[in-house]
């Protein structure tokens, strides 16, 4: 018995030193960076919370994409307004239900508003399939054709998941992203929309 208590009393202090231990030594080590952190590549992407590659505060990423009537639209010819991307596609249920919310609660309110923009940008789809999508969602929004996700890919991982919003400033700087269809979070949005219009 006495061999036991010993037996685990060793274990128990070589699981305490691979942890770090508990203690200012262990949080000084964390705070250091390592030689592999500092010596990190210039080109390395940061990665925010839900993938994005973007955060509150940055400048948007400018893009030209071409809409569904054959329209182009281009981010930083729209500085000065208050601009609202969304990321979508015919594939994303999420995006199905939130898109009606959209186009009655952001959309029909401020369309005739020359200080806003709303833009859904269609991830991966032909048109044909884009314009399917909007008359099935019977959303009257204007929709870019983001063919091969570049410009997704430039405020999110290539392969996050979408719907996504982005809310960008007068001054082309993000001030809201969302991720998927949260009714707490998408009337925070149209508020803040509602309050940077008036």
């Amino acid at each position: 018995m006495k061999q036991i208590k010993i037996f685990f009393a060793i274990l128990l202090m070589f699981a305490v030193a691979s942890c770090g231990g508990s203690g200012q030594k262990a949080t000084e080590q964390q705070q250091q960076p390592t030689e592999a952190q500092s010596e990190q590549p210039e080109n390395q992407v940061t990665v925010y919370e839900n993938n994005y590659l973007v955060k509150v505060g940055d400048v948007a990423p400018d893009f030209t994409l071409s809409l569904t009537d054959g329209s182009k639209f281009t981010l930083s010819e729209n500085r000065g307004k208050v601009v609202m991307l969304q990321f979508t596609a015919s594939w994303c249920g999420v995006c199905r239900k939130e898109m009606p919310f959209i186009e009655r609660d952001i959309w029909l309110p401020h369309k005739d508003n020359k200080d806003f923009v709303l833009l859904g940008i269609d991830r991966e789809e032909a048109l044909e399939d884009v314009l399917k999508f909007v008359e099935t969602t019977k959303v009257t929004y204007p929709i870019a054709l983001d063919t091969n996700a570049d410009v997704f890919a430039s405020y999110a991982e290539r392969k996050a998941g979408i719907t996504r919003n982005i809310l960008i400033d007068r001054e082309g700087r993000i001030v809201k992203l969302t991720r998927l269809f949260n009714e707490t979070e998408f009337n925070e949005l149209v508020q803040q929309i509602n309050e940077m219009l008036k």
